[in-house]
Order: structure tokens, then C-alpha cells, then sequence
């Protein structure tokens, strides 16, 4: 499989968890996705909250190649997925 296919894998993956990983390991999840299919931030930040972590997150993957998102994303759900799926 090429590298969009094992993207495309690990996003459906992830959504099939039985469990669901912590919320520093989603936030993670959350950036790496963001920044493989958007790239870099390209909204304000918002207030506090949920919002406000997945913007922070997303905007710590700054400078990262759509690629090396791509990689990074399914590395992460295939360390989850012992655990998790």
C-alpha cells in the first residue's frame, strides 16, 4: 500500500477503537490528522476549552511536511491499536 492508502487505513482504524485512548494521545491523534489533510493552521485561535487544545495541538505540527503528518499519523494508531482497537 502507498503512503495515502495507510493514511486512509489508519484513519478508519482509529474510528473502529473499542476503547478510546486518552485525550493526550486523541489531542495527538487530532494534529498529525489536521496536518496531514490541511497543513498548517489557517484559522484564529479560539477561546479556551476543547477548542482551544486542538489548536494548540494542531498548530505544535506547524512546519511538518503533509507526508511526515501522513507517516507520523499511522505510526501513532499503530502503537494505539494493542491497546485500543
Amino acid at each position: 500500500m502507498g503512503l495515502d492508502e495507510d493514511f486512509n487505513a489508519a484513519a478508519n482504524q482509529i474510528r473502529a477503537f473499542a476503547k478510546r485512548p486518552p485525550d493526550s494521545d486523541m489531542l495527538e491523534v487530532y494534529a498529525l490528522y489536521k496536518q496531514a489533510t490541511v497543513g498548517d493552521t489557517n484559522i484564529p485561535k479560539p477561546g479556551g476549552g476543547e477548542a482551544g487544545a486542538k489548536w494548540n495541538a494542531w498548530n505544535g505540527k506547524k512546519g511538518v511536511s503533509t507526508n511526515q503528518a501522513k507517516e507520523q499519523y499511522v505510526a501513532k494508531i499503530k502503537a494505539l491499536a494493542p491497546k485500543y482497537a
